[in-house]
């Protein structure tokens, strides 16, 4: 993100926190600021010393694996760490500029509609934004607690955002998700000549984005959504696990011998997950451009570089 709108020439500061962000590989020149979103201090510096017309709120504990592991850390994260960011605009208008009206872009999940997504029936399987919201994990309850606090803000101190419930996206630089994990997987067995791949569950069906389509659409909804909506953003198109599978067996041009990982399955998991952007493609003219054979070759390409 920080990479596009710099080079469409905005004044863009990023913020990222050691040791889980890996900065290395962006252009010296644009400004990166060490934050930390548990600490409020921290958030309300950034936020005072630049004012940003735009926020883009992305920091997150953001693996439901380790939600099991780390409830505490997910929802101390995910749900003050919001409250700090609001907090923190509420302040720029106590001591810089009463009018400062900001619009705060948050990165929420689908994880919010957890098992909403096992009940939805026959071919109707897109989700829309007016689902019950019932999440099955300590990841998919802090989203939801990110969500209802950013509507209280916009209710009742009138920050503009926008709560963008953000489906499976995927790209290069993407660690620790399934597409991300079976790629780096296939780039070390071609390395090594041994064609296995260690999966977990092949019969979940996601809606898959690349990475770029996603940051198109929050850049979009800052500049063109309503303030105090929440809308989907989801690829189109569905895929099981397996059709992953077979696209970087089709890109390395060798077959993969697949072995189920009992560590790798989940104790629950959603049959099916896909949104409804109807809402985002009205309100913005979104469409979403690359397909996934495109992602999963630029992403076995980006790990081939990186795995000797």
């Amino acid at each position: 993100m920080v990479e596009v709108l710099h080079a469409r020439g905005d004044n863009v500061i990023g913020t990222y926190y050691r040791p889980t962000t890996d900065i290395s590989e962006l252009p010296s020149e644009i400004k990166m600021v060490e934050c930390d979103v548990r600490y409020p201090e921290s958030v309300e510096k950034v936020v005072l010393e630049y004012m940003p017309e735009q926020i883009f709120h992305l920091a997150a504990q953001s693996y439901p694996t380790v939600s099991w592991d780390r409830p505490y850390e997910t929802i101390e994260t995910n749900v003050n760490g919001t409250v700090a960011v609001y907090e923190a605009v509420k302040k720029a208008r106590q001591i810089v500029d009463r009018q400062y009206d900001p619009m705060v872009v948050v990165a929420c999940s689908s994880a919010e509609y957890g098992e909403s997504l096992n009940l939805l029936g026959g071919n109707d399987v897109f989700v829309k934004e007016t689902t019950e919201l019932l999440p099955l994990h300590p990841y998919g309850v802090s989203k939801v607690g990110q969500d209802l606090i950013s509507f209280q803000y916009y209710k009742n101190d009138h920050i503009r955002c926008i709560r963008a419930r953000i489906f499976n996206s995927t790209g290069t630089r993407k660690v620790n998700d399934v597409t991300s994990d079976f790629t780096r997987r296939a780039v070390e067995a071609e390395r090594s000549g041994i064609y296995e791949l260690r999966v977990g569950n092949l019969e979940t069906r996601r809606a898959i984005m690349d990475q770029r389509d996603l940051v198109s659409a929050l850049l979009l909804l800052a500049e063109r959504g309503i303030p105090g909506e929440v809308y989907n953003i989801s690829s189109e198109r569905i895929y099981q696990m397996k059709d992953i599978v077979r696209m970087i067996e089709k890109q390395l041009g060798h077959r993969l011998e697949v072995r189920v990982d009992p560590a790798l399955l989940r104790p629950t998991d959603e049959r099916v997950i896909a949104g409804d952007v109807t809402k985002l493609q009205r309100d913005t003219g979104w469409k979403q451009q690359i397909p996934m054979e495109q992602t999963v070759a630029d992403m076995l390409e980006w790990w081939r570089k990186r795995i000797r």
